[in-house]
């Protein structure tokens, strides 16, 4: 199982960063290692002092496929839900700074917390999928994704033109704006349509 993240396809967060808003899907990887399941806590790592919350739909992979086509797309899952991708945001910079690539900032232990998944069926629009962070009961992040820039079948497209996608496999599908650090003691709680799918607490 790989996990497969998307970046800068909220045009506010990519501002929010100072980033540019991408012409085409930009994605990295994180490993099996960094997914968090079952609401277990999330201990803040002791190589960072910035370490940032992005809260993402996350599409979970149903069956095997390469070079699909985006018409074709939507058959290759049936599930999907909320996840965090955490980022360590002051080693993400400096890594950048230097123009080295920064999976360090990404794909530590644990920084791919997972939360419940549910059937696509329940949605009748995927394109309009409301989702919100509340950190200690405080609305952080809200995103639809309607605001996308490239859409969950375009993505699932894009990436199976370089990597096989494989059952099991998570693409994390990019974050809105209001992105912000945490701290010891915050609880994080995910909202899809109100319907509560993660909730952990940081350690």
């Amino acid at each position: 199982m790989k996990v497969i993240c998307i970046g800068r396809n909220y045009a506010d967060h990519a501002k929010e960063l100072n980033n540019p808003v991408p012409a085409s899907p930009v994605f990295f990887l994180k490993p099996d290692t960094a997914v968090l399941k079952d609401n277990a806590d999330f201990y803040l790592p002791d190589f960072s002092s910035e370490i940032h919350h992005e809260l993402e739909v996350v599409v979970k992979i149903s069956k095997a496929g390469k070079h699909i086509s985006a018409q074709f797309a939507s058959s290759y899952y049936e599930e999907i839900g909320l996840g965090i991708d955490f980022t360590a945001r002051d080693l993400q910079q400096e890594c950048k700074s230097k123009g080295l690539p920064w999976e360090i900032a990404k794909a530590f232990d644990g920084s791919a917390p997972i939360g419940l998944f549910l059937p696509k069926s329940n949605f009748p629009d995927l394109s309009n999928v409301r989702f919100e962070l509340k950190i200690n009961g405080e609305t952080r992040q809200v995103g639809n994704t309607d605001d996308m820039i490239f859409n969950i079948d375009h993505i699932i497209a894009y990436i199976s033109r370089f990597i096989t996608l494989k059952t099991g496999d998570l693409i994390y599908t990019g974050t809105p704006s209001g992105v912000g650090p945490v701290k010891i003691g915050d609880n994080l709680q995910g909202f899809m349509e109100g319907e509560k799918l993660l909730d952990f607490t940081v350690k």
